[in-house]
């Protein structure tokens, strides 16, 4: 399939600079803080068709509600998500860990459950690694089994997770 990313940017946030691809469906990812270059070669790499293209203005709902939210004057997303370049089971995943409320987090566990998967909590692990709209889909809020912090594939890794909790209030 052919079609346009449009990219855009934040101002500078707690997190730096947060870049964001979205397509005429919806928001397709999130980088923070990676370098421009960084972040278009992996939109070339998922999408390699894709036709990507700088525009402000078709990325200004995502943009202004990613920095809104990261300096608590938002506490929630309304943005439209493109699930389709997303395995099925990470669609279900990333489905449930979208429906954890602010402030309270989930064990992988928990959330393998809740995607219809009891058992798969290494798969849900993997599924939050790859999740390609980090903080609109809120991967930080889950945790491991024993209700601490493992992994976090956003720049800053942990610290950024326990910052991100800690702006939300979540109990860790």
């Amino acid at each position: 399939m052919n079609d346009v990313l449009y990219i855009g940017w934040t101002p500078p946030t707690p997190l730096g600079i947060i870049w964001v691809a979205a397509n005429e469906t919806g928001l397709v990812a999130v980088s923070l803080g990676d370098e421009l270059e960084i972040f278009n070669a992996e939109l070339a790499a998922q999408r390699p068709r894709a036709q990507i293209t700088p525009d402000e203005g078709r990325t200004y709902l995502f943009t202004s509600q990613i920095a809104a939210y990261l300096t608590g004057e938002r506490t929630e997303f309304d943005l439209p998500i493109d699930w389709s370049m997303m395995t099925p089971f990470q669609q279900k995943a990333l489905q449930a860990t979208l429906e954890i409320p602010r402030g309270e987090t989930r064990t992988y566990g928990e959330i393998a459950t809740l995607a219809g998967s009891p058992g798969a909590a290494r798969a849900v692990g993997r599924a939050e690694a790859t999740n390609p709209i980090p903080l609109v889909i809120p991967c930080h809020r889950v945790l491991n089994a024993d209700g601490k912090l493992h992994g976090y594939s956003g720049r800053g890794g942990l610290e950024t997770k326990a910052w991100l909790l800690k702006l939300e209030q979540a109990e860790i």
